[in-house]
């Protein structure tokens, strides 16, 4: 009986000491059990967690397997690192599926049991080689742009047992797969947007649930997309081909060890279908009539249909995808059914989103039910479709006439929250209606909330901007004939990205194009892919803001996540920008050549102006100065990252320049620059362009600016995204409330107040008398100005991570209270856990409650002036354990804290 209890004891104590350290959340190449990859060496990262406080690790040990075969056994290793830990096994092989585990100690004596296995499986690593599949294309005289959607199919048999099969599939087009009639994968709008005559990216698929014994099929549908479709408001299309094509190859292996492959080839059949069209632009028109039942079944009787075309395209540009592809999420029934003054029944889905509509519907074969897709509606009511431009947003369902029947469509999308719906006789039934929203299937990672309902409703638009311009491709709006990727848009929102979603593999993917699109002078064109392909100005150029995403988007995926190597795969590229820069500029001042400059700033004619105002017009060569020295000072970062201590020398002198030029030619000597604009002393201030003994005379110039204009803002683009920021570093975060919480024309509460649901494009798309600006450029969804966001979980909640210590290794919590609200929080996901910081007035206290996960710390910055009067969980902070007072700084009282959650109190304004 003692024996019995000694060794219940110990097995207790055992699982106590197990519980208090674990490890979750494994990911390979920052993805849960991805598909695919063709990383010859991928990393790991994983999070611990644990009940205790100040908890470290202090050693790991990695195995990984291929079936029951160890490739490779780190051994334990004495390392804090748990984040983008590099493989350093056997050479992995293309299409072989892999498990790893991880088991980790701690700074406290714990040791974890083995994480649960987690899996990923190989692409192929060398497609150009590993692809035996053939290029296949239609040769069908009506697969033309805007024209039918051809459909493929191949039928074969198996007889022995499947142990595993993937399929390897891409297109030049806009791609859909079957397998005896099972979809393929849960991926739309595959393969997705690429530089496609540099990058084409495949697919795979695990689909050994999809094949049986005996006969099997597959089925393809193959959609214009933007490889042959209609891309920008010229109307261009073939941009990349004149016919489109698919690439299918399907492994499998048998249990007795044998495999084979089915490929496309010219065996494969092809025909028409009931797609007769489908374009991103204008919509989809489905002819439900022309139905080919079951054709992507193993019993179906193809007589009839045509051999597919074998094509000698390359495969050399073949590369896996190695990022989130674009999925459904997001439902939502329709608020209401409204008739508008023209007569018009419209569905109101309550939500400006992305994506299509699912509807099921009734009728006689060959009634026509035709969805008409827009964003708002004018001042009386009715659907407004001037700011579509040339797009359709229409798709069109030929009904079969069999009963009830359901349609939604294929290879198009649209950006609406109100749809006309024509052809149904007598009241909409809302229940038959649903719309779906789609975009890259990114995990969400930031929450941000506060005490004040406009602000929310601020940051749930921003957050829904995103969704529906992240589809593959970081686009400016999702609704007219553009629908590109602006490379200013993407630079100015990425941090505010990073923290709503995890958005590291999306830019990794989109930055190489960005390098394949990359002139021969170093210039980086405005949009990727570069579809315009112009020069406009008989040379290749970039333009300041825009082109510099190829520099400052690396770097700012390195802080949020830490992760060295897309800054180490973007160097060539960056370096090769900043060398286009020092070509342009003429003794290191860059005032020549096109520049967008402060896009979008505020000009008295919008809207009529605000009385006895004068428009905000940036010098374009001050602006482009600026980011010049930004550029500059991240490649310094960068080179420094990387080791490269030549290229930190060089860039370190030419900053100097750089900035002595900016003060000889734009700032007068008393202090006072040339512009006499908001955006001109953001700017100046941000980047540290004036003499430390000229900054403080700026920010005064800044606020009383901003105090002529009665507290509005009159940024552009460019100016937007560091006001506040740089009002709070500067001590002026009153004047950044002011400004936030403004919610007359321009701000950011305007829209809202109007009923957005999304960020607009201009601060004034839709006026205060309800009329709209101008048409030829009025976006409803259009995310730049939500670049905001960053300042609300960096500033108001005070949630940030220490550059030195990139990727909340080391994570800042620095609230910043005020504007009236009496609360404010943020969350985050990071690669370590969830980082919170929260802060709320009780009476005559500020509380302040933070989460630091394990394996990290942090430096707290509680509202304070005195340690003596701050408490954590009620104690002094001298009894505290985990808690560490490093001084004061300013208005707040600075400790540093090791992981756990931590409840802070002080006196207002004490």
């Amino acid at each position: 009986m003692k024996k019995t209890s000694f060794f219940s004891a110990f097995f207790l104590l055992s699982l106590t000491a197990w519980a208090q350290l674990s490890v979750t959340n494994l990911r390979t190449e920052n993805q849960t059990s991805p598909v695919g990859l063709d990383v010859e060496k991928p990393r790991f990262s994983w999070a611990l967690t644990s009940d205790k406080r100040e908890v470290k690790q202090t050693a790991y040990e990695i195995q990984v397997k291929e079936g029951k075969n160890s490739v490779w056994n780190s051994s334990k290793i004495l390392a804090e690192t748990s984040v983008h830990v590099l493989y350093a096994g056997k050479s992995l092989q293309s299409g072989k599926r892999y498990s790893w585990q991880v088991r980790v100690w701690d700074n406290q004596g714990n040791q974890s049991a083995w994480s649960a296995p987690a899996n990923w499986q190989m692409g192929l690593l060398n497609p150009a080689q590993e692809f035996s599949a053939q290029w296949i294309s239609s040769g069908l005289k009506a697969d033309t742009a805007y024209g039918i959607v051809p459909q493929f199919r191949k039928q074969f048999s198996t007889t022995k047992k499947i142990e595993s099969a993937t399929a390897f599939i891409t297109a030049k087009g806009v791609y859909e797969a079957y397998i005896n009639g099972k979809r393929v994968g849960d991926a739309y709008l595959t393969p997705g947007w690429t530089a496609y005559n540099k990058r084409l990216l495949y697919q795979t698929f695990d689909v050994t649930k999809h094949l049986q014994s005996g006969k099997n099929a597959v089925g393809v549908r193959v959609g214009n997309g933007w490889y042959r479709g209609e891309l920008g408001w010229e109307k261009k299309t073939q941009t990349y081909g004149t016919e489109t094509a698919l690439l299918f190859q399907l492994v499998i292996h048998y249990a007795d060890g044998s495999s084979e492959k089915i490929g496309s080839d010219g065996s494969w059949k092809v025909a028409l279908g009931p797609i007769l069209m489908s374009e991103i632009y204008d919509g989809e028109i489905y002819d439900a009539r022309l139905e080919k039942t079951g054709w992507a079944s193993a019993d179906f009787n193809e007589a009839g249909w045509s051999a597919a075309v074998v094509k000698d395209f390359t495969k050399t540009t073949v590369f896996a995808a190695n990022h989130e592809p674009i999925r459904k999420h997001e439902t939502f029934k329709p608020i209401r059914v409204l008739t508008t003054p023209k007569g018009e029944q419209v569905l109101d889905f309550g939500q400006n989103l992305v994506g299509w509509v699912n509807m099921t519907v009734s009728g006689k074969a060959g009634d026509k039910i035709v969805l008409s897709h827009v964003e708002v509606l004018d001042k009386f009511g009715n659907l407004y479709f001037d700011n579509l431009r040339n797009a359709k947003a229409q798709d069109t369902y030929i009904i079969m006439g069999q009963g009830r029947e359901s349609f939604e469509p294929h290879f198009t999308f649209h950006g609406f929250r109100f749809v006309r719906v024509e052809g149904i006789s007598g009241p909409l039934n809302p229940a038959d209606f649903t719309a779906i929203a789609l975009y890259s299937d990114m995990k969400p990672t930031g929450t941000f909330t506060s005490s004040n309902p406009l602000v929310n409703q601020l940051q749930k638009n921003i957050q829904w901007g995103q969704k529906g311009n992240f589809l593959d491709v970081p686009t400016d709006c999702p609704q007219r004939d553009e629908r590109l990727g602006w490379t200013g848009d993407a630079e100015v929102f990425s941090r505010t990205a990073a923290y709503n979603f995890n958005v590291n593999n999306f830019f990794a993917k989109w930055l190489k194009d960005v390098a394949a699109e990359q002139y021969d002078n170093g210039a980086i064109p405005f949009v990727i892919p570069d579809i315009l392909k112009g020069t406009f100005f008989g040379r290749p150029v970039g333009a300041a803001g825009w082109s510099d995403a190829g520099i400052i988007i690396p770097w700012n995926m390195y802080v949020v996540y830490g992760d060295k190597r897309i800054v180490e795969t973007q160097y060539p590229s960056m370096k090769a920008y900043l060398g286009y820069m020092r070509n342009e500029a003429k003794n290191d001042l860059w005032n020549t050549g096109f520049q967008f400059a402060d896009w979008l700033s505020y000009r008295v004619d919008d809207s009529k102006g605000m009385v006895g105002q004068k428009s905000a017009i940036t010098d374009n060569y001050m602006v482009a100065q600026c980011f010049y020295a930004y550029s500059i000072g991240l490649m310094i970062k960068s080179a420094k990252l990387l080791g490269k201590t030549d290229d930190v020398n060089d860039y370190e002198n030419l900053l100097q320049r750089v900035k002595t030029a900016f003060q000889q030619e734009y700032m007068t000597a008393s202090g006072r620059l040339i512009s006499e604009t908001q955006t001109a002393y953001i700017l100046a201030l941000q980047f540290d362009m004036l003499p430390e003994n000229r900054r403080q005379q700026a920010v005064d110039r800044l606020e009383a600016n901003i105090k002529s204009y009665n507290y509005h803002l009159t940024t552009g683009f460019l100016g937007t995204p560091f006001l506040t920021p740089v009002l709070t570093r500067f001590g002026k975060t009153d004047v950044a409330y002011k400004l936030l919480l403004q919610d007359t024309y321009p701000s950011w509460l305007f829209p809202v107040k109007m009923g957005a649901t999304t960020i607009w494009e201009r601060w004034d798309s839709q006026k205060p008398d309800s009329t709209f600006q101008d048409p030829g450029m009025t976006s409803f969804n259009h995310y730049a100005y939500g670049a905001v966001g960053d300042w609300l979980y960096r500033d108001v909640a005070g949630l940030d991570t220490d550059e030195q210590e990139a990727g909340y290794k080391k994570t800042i919590i620095k609230p910043h209270p005020g504007g009236g609200l009496s609360s404010a929080e943020a969350t985050f996901e990071s690669m370590y856990g969830k980082v919170a910081s929260g802060w709320k007035r009780e009476g005559d206290q500020l509380l302040l409650t933070i989460e630091i996960p394990a394996n990290t710390t942090a430096a707290v910055y509680v509202p304070a002036t005195s340690a003596d009067v701050v408490t954590e969980s009620g104690a002094a902070l001298a009894s505290v354990k985990g808690v560490q007072v490093s001084g004061t700084e300013g208005a707040y009282v600075v400790l540093k804290v090791g992981s756990g959650k931590y409840r802070f109190s002080a006196p207002v304004g004490k």
